[in-house]
């Protein structure tokens, strides 16, 4: 009979946070793109939380430092570099970081994901050969061309037809036209990404052409890059990590257990999954410097947004003031010893941004004085002076 591993939460966390340089900084040097490849992606729906996702992970990345991998500049005498770091839509339909790299991974991956799409009425639906023409004819108007989203329409509806343009989606007290509703479609599958804002206007172009890896060989990648950023994992976890439908996931999880690319452990009484051969966890003396000391996490960071199972990363107090009906990320969360112990905000005005932290426990004098270099940390990382004050944060949770 063989036995199975027992992996406690205490392992889990501690290997999570090194494996996430959250135990550790990236070493001065690290590109962003490494970065974030460790965290399998990073929410950017709000880039300066992106930055400072990135940003707290390392010695010296900056939020400019962000900038340039994104959207690297080029010379009188030269073009501009690839870009090492692509901003698109990426799980759950939000908005992510890849590293550019990864994209024959995530633009094969994300598609073949049921989505249960379709729920829309009939007259505003796009049939499935309209969105593949819509998709194309985004990718063929953005290359190597930063387009508006009212410019883009422009060019998507002259390679189309007047029915793409047809207003029938509501959308914040207006109609938006009918090709939108796959623009995360085109960036799920590469032929759109996000480019530098022209003024207040977003802009977007075609990520670098790249040739995607096989579907079902970018799920099962996937999947096993998910457990070794963030296993021990159930395929409930994966789904909703993906927001994927469940069946789906137990399908692949099968899948890769009979191919022997994943084996099962016990976590903390629970089946769950590992990639194979992936059994190595920190003992308890390593384990308590791991996790051991103060950290900030943003908005929607990937840490707190992967983690499971979610109520050991939110114990108590934590569960109900650092989540938002139990959806994580809607607050920038405070870890103390590894896990959510209070949350915080940003305010900057100028040169300078006042860092508030609530900790929903006493924290010692050796904590307050780490939390002040995190705060300083976080100032880094966004070009400004912080200030440090600990008292009760008065900004609600984050849409």
């Amino acid at each position: 009979m063989t036995k199975t591993t027992r992996i406690t939460w205490a392992a889990a966390n501690a290997r999570r946070l090194e494996r996430q340089f959250l135990a550790k900084s990236a070493r001065t040097g690290t590109p962003a793109a490494d970065v974030a490849a460790a965290m399998l992606g990073v929410h950017a729906q709000v880039l300066s939380a992106a930055e400072l996702s990135v940003g707290l992970r390392t010695e010296d990345i900056t939020r400019v430092a962000v900038r340039n991998a994104l959207w690297p500049a080029g010379s009188p005498t030269a073009p501009a570099p690839a870009p090492s770091l692509i901003k698109t839509h990426g799980p759950r339909g939000t908005v992510h970081l890849f590293p550019a790299r990864d994209l024959p991974m995530w633009c094969a991956a994300l598609p073949a994901i049921p989505d249960g799409s379709g729920s829309s009425a009939p007259d505003v639906r796009l049939a499935e050969d309209q969105a593949e023409q819509v998709v194309t004819a985004i990718g063929d108007a953005l290359d190597g061309r930063f387009l508006t989203i009212d410019e883009l329409g422009e060019e998507v509806v002259a390679r189309t037809g007047p029915w793409a343009g047809d207003l029938v989606m509501p959308a914040f007290q207006t109609m938006w036209p009918r090709w939108r509703q796959v623009l995360h479609r085109a960036g799920h599958c590469g032929a759109l990404s996000f480019g530098p804002n022209r003024g207040r206007k977003v802009t977007y172009t075609r990520p670098p052409h790249f040739t995607p890896l096989p579907p079902e060989e970018a799920t099962r990648l996937l999947a096993r890059r998910h457990l070794h950023a963030y296993g021990p994992a159930t395929p409930q976890h994966f789904a909703r990590w993906l927001a994927a439908p469940a069946a789906w996931a137990r399908g692949l999880y099968d899948e890769l257990a009979g191919a022997g690319e994943i084996e099962e452990v016990d976590f903390e009484g629970t089946p769950a999954w590992v990639a194979a051969g992936d059994t190595d966890f920190p003992d308890p003396q390593e384990r308590d410097e791991l996790v051991r000391g103060v950290r900030l996490l943003p908005y929607f960071d990937a840490y707190v947004i992967a983690a499971q199972p979610r109520e050991l990363l939110f114990p108590d107090a934590a569960y109900t003031r650092a989540l938002a009906g139990g959806q994580a990320g809607n607050f920038p969360v405070l870890l103390v010893d590894g896990v959510a112990a209070g949350v915080w905000h940003q305010l900057r005005r100028g040169r300078r941004t006042t860092v508030t932290v609530e900790p929903l426990g006493r924290l010692t004098a050796r904590q307050e004085r780490e939390l002040a270099v995190r705060a300083e940390q976080v100032g880094t990382v966004l070009e400004a002076r912080a200030e440090l004050v600990i008292g009760e944060v008065r900004v609600g949770a984050h849409a």
